[in-house]
């Protein structure tokens, strides 16, 4: 499954992408970054997000915690339309906070890690997480290159958690795509090769084809 991504410092540009997010996928995914658990800040704010969810009812969002004390806003942002909450290992404090949480309010929720995080910090959570991210970039702004040690990183935990979800994000192109499904990705998120493409479909369905 590819997933295109929104990266963006503004609303306006938010809408727009998802909108065209809109027209060639079933899912968007939203990278909120707070300048502190990242060195970059991007758009995050509730109200906008509750009025950008009701007016694409038929886009479902994966709203990507790159934040400190994810324990504090999650439920905001599954109260406000996220179908997804991803949080981070290093910046997690309480996980079954966490998994209480997404329980009451509704939703799922997926455990990420940065590439400088080992792949066997997320065994003791492969029991109470259905899903997980393998970040291939540093937390931060969209357009940088894929890490190819998460390869291992991936094939690691497909051996150890062999129904999960594993998501990759970052530095996705078609030969990457193809590395990391191999690899034992599920779901691929891809922002700047989709969006910054003159043909954000074709893009889109490059990369599909490329993981099929």
């Amino acid at each position: 499954m590819i997933i295109p991504g929104i990266n963006c410092r503004d609303f306006e540009t938010v809408a727009v992408q998802a909108k065209k997010i809109s027209e060639i996928s079933s899912w968007a995914h939203l990278d909120v970054e707070d300048g502190v658990f990242t060195p970059s800040v991007t758009w995050r704010h509730l109200e906008e997000f509750s009025f950008l969810t009701s007016e694409l009812p038929m886009l479902h969002f994966e709203v990507h915690l790159m934040v400190a004390n994810p324990e504090q806003v999650i439920e905001g942002w599954l109260k406000n339309g996220a179908e997804r909450v991803i949080v981070h290992l290093e910046a997690m404090d309480n996980p079954h906070l966490i998994l209480e949480t997404v329980k009451k309010v509704g939703g799922e929720v997926m455990l990420a890690i940065n590439p400088g995080t080992s792949a066997e910090m997320l065994i003791p959570y492969i029991n109470s997480f259905p899903a997980f991210q393998i970040l291939a970039v540093s937390p931060g702004p969209s357009g940088q290159e894929f890490d190819e040690s998460v390869l291992e990183k991936i094939k690691f935990l497909r051996e150890r958690a062999p129904n999960a979800i594993i998501e990759v994000d970052g530095g996705i192109n078609p030969e990457t795509a193809k590395s990391a499904k191999e690899a034992g990705a599920n779901i691929l998120v891809s922002t700047s090769y989709i969006m910054d493409s003159p043909d954000p479909k074709g893009a889109y369905e490059e990369l599909d084809r490329s993981t099929k």
